[in-house]
């Protein structure tokens, strides 16, 4: 890519760009039954694009951007996930450690599908938003609220990713009382987590799909 090239793809307008990958991450995580390698890979690199195009100066800085910036850091998980998969089938390792490596992939997984499924359904509602209560929700959508929403999110999924992560030593032997007290509180809190994680996958759908059938229709 040459100087000229480069300055028209730095200062064209990218709206479209981000409308495209907001609809391919909608069908890779909302419509979609499961992740799918191909179609994760592909999202990997459409967030690359993303991450690209929105150092840019021609982006604007809205909410909507915020809650884009962090979908797209979100699949970086995502191809850890991918890579730590290939690594592991050149390299073998230890039983004991294989399982902890195994859970970390599916932790990293979870953690894209959560975060990315809670980012999109934040933009849903923005968009929701602005389409019926433009003036009533002016201050709440803003970068900073944006911002904040978006540690929230991330600060739920990393904790549930932790609480899974420790889920994969439960066969360990710990001799401490408190500890052990600690863990058994853990597992039991995973155990429910895991019980509520699919009807709320199934809210998530039917929440976003209530806000286009508003929105559209």
């Amino acid at each position: 890519m040459n100087l000229a090239q480069l300055h028209i793809l730095k200062h064209r307008d990218h709206m479209k760009d981000l409308q495209r990958y907001l609809v391919f991450k909608y069908i890779q995580y909302l419509v979609l039954p499961s992740p799918n390698t191909i179609i994760t890979l592909l999202g990997f690199l459409a967030s690359l694009y993303v991450m690209l195009i929105l150092t840019f100066p021609s982006v604007s800085r809205k909410s909507t951007v915020v809650f884009i910036s962090n979908i797209a850091h979100a699949d970086i998980l995502a191809g850890c996930s991918i890579f730590s998969a290939i690594i592991a089938g050149m390299i073998k390792s230890e039983t004991s450690s294989a399982s902890i490596q195994f859970a970390l992939r599916q932790n990293f997984q979870i953690a894209n599908v959560h975060a990315s499924s809670l980012l999109l359904s934040c933009v849903s509602l923005e968009a929701f938003l602005i389409a019926f209560f433009p003036v009533e929700t002016r201050h709440m959508r803003n970068v900073r609220c944006a911002k904040v929403t978006s540690k929230i999110i991330w600060a739920a999924v990393i904790t549930e990713c932790f609480l899974y992560q420790i889920e994969c030593i439960k066969c360990l032997d710990v001799s401490h009382r408190q500890i052990q007290i600690l863990m058994n509180f853990c597992y039991d809190t995973t155990a429910l987590l895991k019980l509520f994680m699919y009807p709320i996958g199934i809210l998530l759908r039917i929440f976003n799909g209530y806000l286009f059938y508003k929105i559209y229709f």
